[in-house]
């Protein structure tokens, strides 16, 4: 199983960015689904997070301008983030809660990261 990330890049303050990640391999469904990220000398935080059923969360300090959603029958997972401010800077990664059966557990698996960064 792999997490495939991408869409990061170098955007100006006030810019968008929409990163994907896609589940590739062979499982039997997809549970939870999250974006995180790491700014240089912090710890990794959650971002946001989406159910199988597309309920939503987000951290307060992106609320209103990230949107997480999913396509299911395409195994991935998306961040639309609009108004990017410096501060938004860090390596974003996804994460997928995976069931390789009907009554597997969950299993964690994370993307390689990709690097958004905000400046002018």
């Amino acid at each position: 199983v792999q997490l495939q990330a991408s869409g990061g890049g170098l955007v100006q303050p006030g810019g968008s960015l929409r990163l994907s990640c896609a589940v590739s391999g062979r499982i039997f469904s997809i549970n939870d689904m999250a974006w995180y990220r790491q700014a240089p000398g912090k710890q990794r935080e959650l971002v946001a997070t989406i159910t199988s059923g597309g309920s939503t969360n987000y951290v307060d300090s992106i609320k209103g301008r990230f949107t997480i959603s999913r396509d299911n029958a395409k195994g991935t997972v998306y961040l639309q983030m609009n108004s990017l401010k410096p501060e938004d800077t860090a390596v974003y990664y996804c994460n997928a809660r995976i069931r390789f059966g009907p009554r597997s557990p969950d299993y964690d698996y994370w993307g390689q990261g990709t690097l958004v960064t905000v400046s002018s």
